[in-house]
């Protein structure tokens, strides 16, 4: 006889059933279904033994029936750039909340700035009947989601507009902040200032470098083509801009960083260089108040951004019914020294 006790056993079990909640609970599986879905009809005694026998087994209701007779699946999808990115976090859990208030859940997943992984896990979540996508752009061309679109799923584009299709978008003021945050070095003596951003394709860092030249503009200000840098924000590159952008013998006195990840790599350059060096970055960064000089920076409110879309996204699935809208919601310039150091002496 061949010896049982010592082959694997699976890792898993079957799920349990409505049939086995019912024999454990010695009623019928009509009873068993009026209490799982709330409905009336069942004596407190007979609920209670249901309840009990629930428990025990670890029974979950299967809602896909369910879902297939709604037509919706109390689902949404997020498709974000990168869920690691400090930006994003508090715009997960903003759309998040909103998602759970409207008894929803979330699927988030990352595009990793690459267009067809984009498109391809957009397109995973639609395939998984989600009731309604927000995403997050990293290409240009949203054609893709008009079978999706108009078939019923409810669609927000946030951070970057939607590319070749109208959807709804909230953005953020990049090329205010941006303005803001340059004229700020500016009325703090400043005439030589360098600009390193994001990648001259994405919308923000378009929108960034143009209100860094309006800045300059408006203040009579020329800018030298070595002072501007758009690249991949890898930490090499920015290094190697940012070093030359302070060399030669007239150097920028000032950067301005597009985005978190510049801002992070910039303030290590600067760190202990003999000649002061001002700074103000695009978006805030966890403990820059502890560093010294504190790090000022335009500050976009990421869950104000995640909350006004999801809302959106949740008014679309309610029913109501007008022209896509483009909502830009303000920044707010954070002064905490570094954008206040004055220029070092020629």
């Amino acid at each position: 006889m061949a010896d049982t006790a010592s082959r694997p056993q699976p890792r898993y079990g079957t799920r349990p059933t409505m049939k086995d909640v019912a024999a454990r609970a010695g009623v019928g599986l009509k009873t068993v279904s009026r209490v799982v879905n709330g409905e009336p009809g069942v004596t407190p005694d007979t609920e209670q033994r249901v309840q009990d026998a629930i428990t025990a087994l670890g029974f979950r209701r299967n809602d896909s029936a369910r879902i297939l007779r709604k037509g919706r699946t109390a689902s949404i999808g997020l498709v974000l750039e990168d869920l690691a990115d400090p930006f994003y976090a508090p715009l997960n859990r903003a759309v998040e909340e909103v998602a759970r208030a409207h008894g929803a859940l979330l699927i988030s997943g990352s595009s990793a700035e690459d267009p067809d992984r984009e498109r391809e896990l957009a397109l995973a979540l639609c395939a998984r009947r989600v009731d309604g996508l927000i995403v997050i752009p990293a290409g240009h061309d949203h054609r893709y989601l008009e079978p999706e679109i108009a078939a019923g799923v409810a669609t927000v584009f946030v951070d970057r507009p939607a590319g070749l299709i109208d959807a709804d978008v909230v953005l953020s003021d990049s090329f205010g902040g941006a303005r803001d945050g340059v004229a700020h070095l500016i009325a703090h003596g400043h005439r030589r200032i360098g600009f390193i951003g994001d990648r001259p394709g994405i919308h923000t860092a378009t929108e960034r470098l143009r209100g860094y030249r309006a800045a300059m503009a408006d203040a009579g200000l020329p800018v030298d083509d070595a002072w501007v840098s758009l690249g991949p924000t890898a930490p090499e590159r920015v290094r190697t801009e940012a070093v030359r952008m302070l060399a030669g013998p007239r150097p920028v006195t000032a950067l301005f960083a597009g985005n978190n990840r510049v801002t992070a790599t910039v303030v290590r350059v600067i760190a202990g260089r003999p000649r002061p060096v001002a700074l103000v970055g695009f978006d805030d960064l966890e403990l820059a108040d502890l560093l010294s000089p504190g790090l000022t920076v335009i500050a976009q409110d990421a869950v104000r951004l995640g909350r006004t879309a999801a809302e959106r996204l949740f008014r679309r699935l309610d029913g109501v019914d007008e022209p896509p809208r483009r909502v830009e919601l303000p920044t707010r310039l954070v002064v905490r020294g570094s954008g206040e150091l004055p220029p070092a002496e020629d």
